[in-house]
């Protein structure tokens, strides 16, 4: 499998080094993609170095992925307008299991192969390094023109906010990482996001001027939305690789729901489906767009990668009682269990029962669930049709809820537009 091929027809190739493609054609090679490790857990901006990874490895070359226990305390300054506060080790610590236990779901790490995938820290190199030494050996080999001509700092450096020098040195520590790897683990690849090329290319430098070898690069467009958006936040904030943080059923419903034109792009980049098929099912997206089939097939898809067959069925079965049939009806239908099981994953929100029992009114109600920040926008969605309660969209802002409406006496399902469900508790 040529891998330059595969990763360009789907868009993922943005910068690469020259004899990188004929590199990875002549021998199993060693890669690495750094993650930072600044939550504990991944969120889906960090599912393209993932995925490219797994390309990587079923191209037969050998995938490492570095998690940046030592680059973590310092911070990427890469097109970033400010600097960030840095973490304690004690977080760090903790982040570092996290992003470790998740990456161990995607990657196959059996040592006994010889393209086995691997886990590293940078922390254990880096904590053998004093500064001394550091500037000794590595910093002599980088100039600061070299250093400042790179576009991230030039960015910093024009803006108002400046550049301290802990952020100047990152791309140093970085390009580290890499000589390190070429050194002691014959890795002669790095890829990562386009925002990272200046970073990476220090890495090849230092290893062409350090140890006199030669090291090669590639990277992947950075994801964007066609409505100008930003990739990967949902209406509750990012979304998570963690079913305790984003569950299946929010994370199904966030791919379900991108736009025709992202789905386009979308299943090609997060998806492993052959050219054949996804080139078909676009073809047939197109035919019939009403019928969203490339946006099921890519939430189907991505939600089986990061968590299962079986929570993405329980998923697409949550979707289907929630918006197929006659819902009103379901709901009914529906024991407790299989209730709470059809909504797994939509936010639930306590309220006392006894304002249900004295009678309340849907605008208050709304505001006082939080579903709404202010009664002035309950009323204004509730006016231009976008509330439901149980599925019965209400049409009358004066209307009462009462303890009629509670489902199994305690539950109130409430929805916001088209695709934003809260299950209100009453106790």
């Amino acid at each position: 499998m040529n891998l330059i091929e595969e990763l360009s027809w789907r868009g993922m190739i943005q910068n690469i080094m020259p004899g990188t493609e004929d590199q990875l054609l002549k021998e199993t090679t060693t890669g690495y993609i750094g993650f930072d490790p600044t939550a504990d857990s991944l969120h889906i901006g960090s599912l393209v170095p993932i995925i490219l990874l797994v390309h990587l490895q079923k191209a037969g070359h050998k995938p490492i992925a570095l998690i940046g226990g030592a680059t973590g305390m310092v911070g990427d300054p890469s097109f970033k307008g400010e600097e960030r506060n840095l973490l304690s080790e004690d977080v760090l610590n903790h982040n570092l299991e996290g992003i470790r236990k998740q990456l161990m779901k995607f990657l196959d790490f059996d040592f006994l192969k010889p393209n086995g995938a691997e886990i590293v820290n940078n922390y254990d190199w880096f904590k053998k390094i004093t500064f001394l030494d550091f500037i000794r050996d590595a910093g002599k080999h980088i100039t600061v023109n070299y250093m400042m001509a790179k576009d991230s700092v030039k960015k910093r450096l024009e803006g108002d906010t400046g550049m301290s020098f802990t952020e100047f040195t990152y791309q140093l520590v970085q390009g580290y990482d890499f000589y390190w790897l070429y050194s002691n683990k014959n890795c002669k690849l790095q890829m990562g996001g386009s925002d990272q090329w200046g970073n990476i290319v220090t890495g090849t430098e230092l290893i062409r001027r350090k140890a006199n070898g030669e090291a090669f690069a590639f990277t992947c467009p950075l994801i964007t939305k066609a409505d100008g958006g930003k990739f990967g936040k949902s209406e509750k904030g990012n979304v998570w690789l963690d079913a305790a943080r984003t569950s299946p059923y929010q994370f199904y419903q966030f791919w379900l729901n991108v736009a025709d034109e992202d789905a386009i792009k979308y299943i090609k980049i997060f998806t492993f489906l052959p050219k054949k098929e996804i080139e078909d099912s676009i073809l047939e997206h197109n035919s019939n767009p009403s019928q969203r089939i490339l946006q099921k097939k890519l939430a189907k898809e991505v939600t089986t990668f990061v968590h299962g067959a079986d929570e993405c069925e329980a998923a697409i079965l949550t979707t289907q009682k929630l918006f197929t049939g006659n819902p009103v009806e379901k709901l009914g239908l529906l024991n407790e269990s299989e209730l709470l099981q059809s909504l797994e994953g939509v936010p639930l929100s306590n309220f006392p029962v006894s304002r249900i029992e004295e009678g309340i009114d849907i605008i208050s109600f709304l505001s006082e669930t939080t579903i709404f920040p202010s009664k002035g926008e309950a009323r204004k969605t509730l006016q231009s049709g976008g509330i439901s309660i149980n599925r019965e969209k209400v049409t009358d802002v004066a209307m009462q809820i009462h303890s009629p409406q509670l489902l199994h006496n305690k539950y109130i399902l409430v929805q916001k537009g088209k695709k934003n469900f809260y299950l209100v508790y009453c106790q």
